[in-house]
């Protein structure tokens, strides 16, 4: 034992004495360079009001509603910045590309919260490198309906699970001092039919299921915003729900943030205002000036819930300290190797092995010399579903591309997608303008109302429906509705698929009639995003007509019609490949074109990869699907 009075034990003391308060300037400096300055809430509160008694009715007005897509308008003249937001839970989508990870249903397969706050960190720290204040992220609705057509960005159907991977998830976020915003407040368990279904839910199963991950996202993770949904729940849309959002979130939860409509999800000014509603995104069709002054002078709306919104949207500012300092961080490279490897171990510890059948995997490199790697899935890779969610990443391994590499020089890694894409599908199936003596196509009507009314205003003839990204073909400007008359004659008598691709709820509304028998009757709601059947026809003309309606806010609206018989769907190619591989490995499943936003998607396999399925691994005895 040192003896403290000694001289020795002094200058000893005095040493450690000074390399910990050297530590702790280290420590103070670090955390005033930190990417999170989350400012003491006194502070914020004293900063807040200022800034709120300064402002005019009019500016608080203009707070509440969004502008130029993904923007908070802000107040200049107080140095109050417009607030950045930007899609997940991928990644940060908008403005360019960005690291990719495993969202949702794949990160829950890990079972590891600690995981989920390193990839909520990398997206925070995207975010700050494209100076976005709000990360769409993470979505947390629990699985209701296994057709959910946004399944994939969720966290699945166990309300624990998903409680503590959202908990994860939004520290990680908001370490890096971007807000997350917890999604969709709810009860949002369909896309089909989302601006019009009601989520009937009793107490008991709210209090249990549905509610548990967004009341820990607000009392454990201190979210800096939660998003309303679009659907109504007990008979209210969620924008309007006084119980649920004032009641529960706000006052039993104590939440402190700012309440977001989902986009285009405010249906009202009065209800939604008065309900709890802060900030309508992306513009103020509801919130705004024309409907607000007058609510306020006729006593319908109070200038205390006016701004009780407005402190909430500051509030959050405060607290992250956006308005210290610029939210965009260049010392944060776009495209680094931390996300990149937080995104690779994300990938490898979700991915979950159902059957290892005469213990085929891992393939043994050294004893196998050649792999057919079948199915459109093989390449390129399906990294993310469609929708808010479609990160574009700015590289993605194909299953083709990781098992060459796998592989290595000795081996050989053959490559077919065995089945035809969508558009190549479409562009196949041949019509006549009638039964006998018409013209190849089919007799296409454009009409400038949405509901086919009036006379056409283009009239011509189409050789397909094919409407999309790959396609020569386009909607006639100022068209908003159409029709195609025509013939469909098969080669021969047999079982024949057929599908119809739409771009969903946004700008995908259709029916179709095959010898007058209605086969698909989405006209008032995008059911899924691509429904197919198999039909039997003789070898005589069959009668189409194809009806549509609406087209998509996206660039590009996607519609293609195709027919084909089945059991001639699979390519040859394919199934010599697969004949002379040692090992075959099958890659179906969806891709951003057949799930996503806007629509649910079919249970079964898309188009064709049942047929694939069953008619490839007979051809050999080893395969991995």
């Amino acid at each position: 034992m040192h003896n403290l009075t000694s001289p020795t034990a002094r200058v000893s003391l005095a040493l450690r004495t000074a390399l910990l308060v050297l530590l702790l300037a280290t420590l103070a400096l670090a955390q005033t360079n930190s990417p999170d300055p989350q400012v003491e809430s006194a502070d914020v509160e004293s900063r807040v009001e200022a800034i709120v008694g300064k402002m005019t009715v009019e500016e608080k007005i203009d707070l509440l509603g969004g502008v130029d897509g993904f923007f908070t308008r802000g107040v200049p003249r107080l140095n109050v910045p417009r607030f950045k937001m930007a899609d997940g839970p991928f990644g940060v989508r908008n403005f360019g590309p960005d690291t990719t990870v495993a969202g949702g249903i794949a990160l829950a397969a890990t079972w590891n919260p600690a995981l989920a706050q390193q990839v909520g960190a990398e997206l925070g720290r995207d975010a700050r490198a494209k100076g976005v204040h709000f990360l769409l992220a993470p979505g947390v609705n629990i699985y209701r309906s296994p057709w959910n057509g946004r399944n994939f960005e969720y966290f699945g159907e166990d309300p624990y699970l998903a409680s503590r991977m959202a908990v994860g998830f939004i520290n990680g976020v908001q370490t890096q001092g971007v807000s997350a915003t917890v999604k969709h407040y709810l009860g949002n368990n369909s896309e089909f039919a989302r601006h019009t279904v009601d989520s009937v839910i009793d107490e008991r199963t709210l209090r249990e299921i549905y509610m548990p991950v967004f009341e820990a996202a607000v009392k454990e993770a201190h979210v800096g915003a939660v998003m309303d949904s679009y659907n109504l729940t007990n008979g209210q849309y969620m924008a309007q729900n006084n119980h649920l959002n004032n009641e529960v979130l706000k006052k039993e939860w104590g939440f402190d943030g700012m309440l977001v409509s989902d986009w285009f999800a405010n249906f009202s000014t009065l209800d939604a205002v008065n309900a709890g509603l802060d900030l309508e995104m992306p513009v103020a069709l509801h919130m705004n000036r024309e409907s607000l002054l007058p609510a306020i002078e006729q006593g319908k709306i109070s200038m205390a819930t006016i701004d009780d919104k407005v402190r909430r949207i500051l509030r959050v500012g405060m607290r992250f300290g956006w308005l210290d300092h610029d939210q965009l961080d260049l010392s944060v490279p776009r495209y680094n190797q931390q996300g990149r490897h937080v995104a690779l171990q994300t990938a490898r510890e979700s991915m979950v092995l159902l059957k290892n059948e005469n213990s085929l995997l891992p393939l043994n490199k050294r004893a196998i010399k050649s792999i057919a790697m079948i199915g459109p899935d093989a390449y390129p890779a399906a990294a993310v579903g469609g929708g808010s969610a479609r990160v574009h990443p700015f590289n993605a391994v194909s299953f083709l591309e990781g098992l060459s590499n796998y592989l290595g020089k000795p081996g050989k890694v053959f490559y077919a997608p065995g089945l035809p894409t969508l558009h190549e599908w479409a562009e196949a199936t041949q019509f006549m303008t009638a039964a006998t003596g018409g013209q190849h196509g089919l007799q296409a009507e454009h009409f400038q109302g949405i509901e086919l009314k009036g006379p056409a205003t283009v009239t011509r003839t189409e050789q397909h429906i094919d409407f999309g990204p790959d396609s020569r073909t386009a909607f006639p400007d100022g068209t908003a509705s159409d029709r195609w008359t025509g013939y469909y004659l098969p080669t021969n008598a047999g079982s024949y698929d057929v599908f119809i691709a739409s771009t969903g709820e946004d700008g995908g509304y259709f029916r179709l009639y095959i010898d007058d028998k209605l086969i698909f009757d989405h006209w008032t709601s995008g059911m899924t995003m691509v429904p197919w059947t198999t039909l039997s026809f003789d070898a005589t003309p069959h009668k189409i007509i194809l009806e549509h309606r609406g087209r998509s806010r996206q660039p590009i609206s996607i519609l293609q019609l195709g027919i084909v018989q089945h059991d001639t769907v699979v390519s040859t190619e394919a199934k010599k490949l697969a004949a002379s591989a040692e090992v075959v490995v099958l890659a179906v499943g969806f891709d951003p074109n057949s799930e996503g936003e806007g629509a649910d998607r079919t249970f079964r396999l898309p188009p064709g990869q049942e047929e694939l399925v069953k008619q490839i691994p007979r051809l050999t005895k080893m395969w991995c699907f």
